[in-house]
C-alpha cells in the first residue's frame, strides 16, 4: 500500500528530517520520510501523512519497489485542494491524477541551502525531495531549512 523508508540514523529526538547546521550544504544529511505509490488514493495519502505527522509525501511510480521512480510530492494543500475542488468524492481518486504534469523540482544532497531555499520559493512549494544519481535520498522541509540556518546562527 504505502512504503516507509528510514534513514540510517534518523534524528531520534525529534523524528523529524534535519539538515546539517553548516548552513552551506546538507550532504550530511540524515533522512526519514514517508512515500506512497501514486495508484493509492487521496484518503490513504491524507490519513497516511495524518498519522506520520507529515506535511508531504513522496510519490512513486505506481510500483510500490524502493527503487521506483519519484513522480512527485503529495501535501496537505493538495488534500485540500482535492476537496475544495471534488468534495469528498475526491478522496476517493488517485494521488496520480493530481501529481503536476510539470517535472519534478527537486535537488541533491551536494546543494547549498540557500540556493534549495531559493529554488522552493520559486516554486512555491514546501517539501523538495533529495536526489542523488537517481535515488531518492531523503526530503527536506522549508521549515528544516529555517531551522538550520537558526542553528547556524546561534552557533555563530
Amino acid at each position: 500500500m504505502y512504503t516507509t523508508i528510514i534513514s540510517r540514523r534518523p534524528n531520534h529526538a525529534t523524528g523529524r528530517t534535519l539538515p546539517c547546521t553548516s548552513g552551506t550544504s546538507f550532504a550530511t544529511t540524515v533522512h526519514t520520510w514517508w512515500a506512497i505509490g501514486s495508484n493509492e488514493t487521496v484518503s490513504i495519502a491524507a490519513n497516511l501523512m495524518y498519522a506520520s505527522n507529515v506535511g508531504a509525501l513522496v510519490v512513486r511510480s505506481a510500483s510500490r519497489s524502493k527503487d521506483a521512480a519519484v513522480v512527485g510530492m503529495f501535501s496537505e494543500r493538495d488534500v485540500v485542494a482535492v476537496i475544495a475542488e471534488r468534495g469528498t468524492n475526491g478522496l476517493a481518486m488517485k494521488v496520480a491524477q493530481f501529481i503536476s504534469p510539470r517535472p519534478l523540482v527537486s535537488c541533491n544532497s551536494q546543494d547549498a541551502l540557500t540556493d534549495v531555499e531559493r529554488l522552493m520559493a520559486r516554486h512555491g512549494i514546501r517539501h523538495i525531495p533529495v536526489i542523488d544519481n537517481g535515488r531518492l535520498v531523503g526530503v527536506v522541509s522549508m521549515r528544516d531549512i529555517t531551522l538550520a540556518f537558526e542553528e547556524a546562527a546561534c552557533a555563530a
